[in-house]
């Protein structure tokens, strides 16, 4: 009776034992397969950059210094305010002739602009008007290249984190087999330690693969002012076609950021013009009544600031240096932009010869290498090692290739932002 029992409990503790290795084996898989199973929102590139321009804060902030330069135009148009004075006294007589009573007197006077002085101050004004709407356009350029760039890393990391689950079930496929073969004792121990070695490894790839293509949603997301879903897919593919001829064609008389260096210099050549002209700066008029109890006087005056000391030497070379920096600037951008270009276009050679060679060579030699060492596995000629160290291979070859497509459309952005391409609003 006590052996029944014993054998009872034995095989209820048994039971339980597989139970919990069975749900601790089915539960491996479906933390990766998450990966595909999820059905988040879809959104174009379009739709995507379009939320980023309505909600981005400093695109935003950027934008509103235009109101600020359209209100520095209208301060510069103001004229001066005229002034109005008036003072009230007492007249003592201090001789039998004189008249004693009540002394008032009024004065208004008028400044006058030169017109030089004003032209160029207003002319400074509208240049920092234009300079301010340009640098919209520059700020735009910038923001879309930085989220289409962000876009395709985005894909880049989830197709990355693809890969990474599908390797890891290939590799539980593949430690299954060992398994088997080492419980009937046709492969040594040390085969089973290296495949959980290996699957170790590679789930902790998968979750680290995951986590990135998680920041960069994240990334995208802060762009957009937390306006986008917290999980999205996106409609682009790292396969997309790139138009070379389309990217050749550019047009430096339209490029934002050097219409903003060209305004800003038009804004320093004004204010140099305005420090020559503020040696005579202008007249005031003036005219004054008097009225005593007896007597009523009439002024009218003129004064005038004569540069007899102060020759505004100082300003002048300043507002020169200024110009003649603002100068050096756009002559310095323009060629910086030439040089990032010739860059930019090696990159992408470079991209184009790359994915051609993994496409056609690496990638397929690594896919023959698998299937060879796998053959041979199941016919007892190799090991397991052999097995993983292609499968390690051909992973290294596809990451490779991925990183090629994703260097290509990162090239192709480039190219399209140091053109200003994305400045207008038909970039969209």
């Amino acid at each position: 009776m006590r052996s029944l029992k014993r054998s009872a409990v034995f095989g209820i503790c048994l039971a339980a034992a597989l139970a919990a290795h069975a749900q601790n084996a089915s539960s491996a898989p479906q933390t990766s397969g998450t990966i595909s199973d999820q059905v988040q929102p879809k959104l174009t590139l379009t739709q995507l950059v379009q939320t980023v321009l309505d909600n981005n804060p400093e695109l935003r902030s950027v934008q509103q210094s235009s109101v600020t330069a359209q209100a520095a135009v209208v301060s510069a148009g103001a004229l001066p305010n005229p002034k109005l004075e008036w003072s009230r006294g007492d007249n003592k007589a201090r001789l039998a002739s004189a008249t004693p009573g009540n002394v008032q007197t009024m004065a208004i006077s008028v400044p006058i602009e030169m017109p030089s002085v004003r032209a160029a101050r207003i002319e400074a004004a509208e240049a920092g008007q234009r300079a301010s709407v340009h640098q919209i356009a520059a700020s735009r350029n910038a923001l879309i290249a930085q989220v289409k760039l962000k876009a395709y890393e985005v894909v880049l990391r989830q197709a990355q984190a693809q890969a990474a689950y599908d390797a890891v079930k290939l590799l539980e496929q593949a430690h299954e087999r060992v398994r088997v073969r080492v419980s009937s004792g046709e492969a040594a121990r040390y085969e089973i330690i290296k495949a959980d070695a290996e699957l170790i490894n590679a789930r902790q790839q998968e979750q680290s693969a995951r986590l990135l293509a998680e920041q960069s949603q994240l990334t995208l997301n802060r762009l957009a002012a937390g306006q986008l879903p917290s999980r999205f897919d996106l409609a682009l593919s790292l396969q997309d076609p790139v138009a070379q001829a389309q990217l050749k064609n550019i047009n430096w008389q339209s490029h934002p950021e050097l219409l903003q260096l060209q305004s800003e210099v038009d804004k320093a050549e004004a204010q140099k013009s305005g420090a020559k002209a503020s040696r005579w700066p202008g007249l005031e008029l003036r005219y004054a009544q008097t009225r005593e109890p007896d007597i009523r006087n009439n002024t009218v005056g003129v004064s005038m600031q004569i540069p007899l000391f102060d020759q505004r030497r100082g300003p002048i070379e300043e507002a020169a240096s200024e110009a003649e920096r603002a100068r050096l600037r756009m002559e310095g951008r323009r060629a910086e932009l030439e040089q990032q270009m010739l860059q930019a276009w090696k990159v992408m050679e470079m991209a184009q010869v790359r994915i051609k060679a993994l496409s056609e060579g690496a990638v397929r030699e690594a896919e023959s290498a698998l299937r060879v060492a796998e053959a041979a596995y199941r016919y007892g000629e190799r090991g397991i090692l052999d097995v993983l160290d292609a499968q390690r291979v051909l992973r290294t070859v596809r990451a490779d290739l991925l990183e090629a497509r994703y260097q290509l459309q990162s090239a192709r952005i480039e190219l399209d932002f140091l053109a200003g391409r994305y400045a207008e609003p038909s970039s969209l």
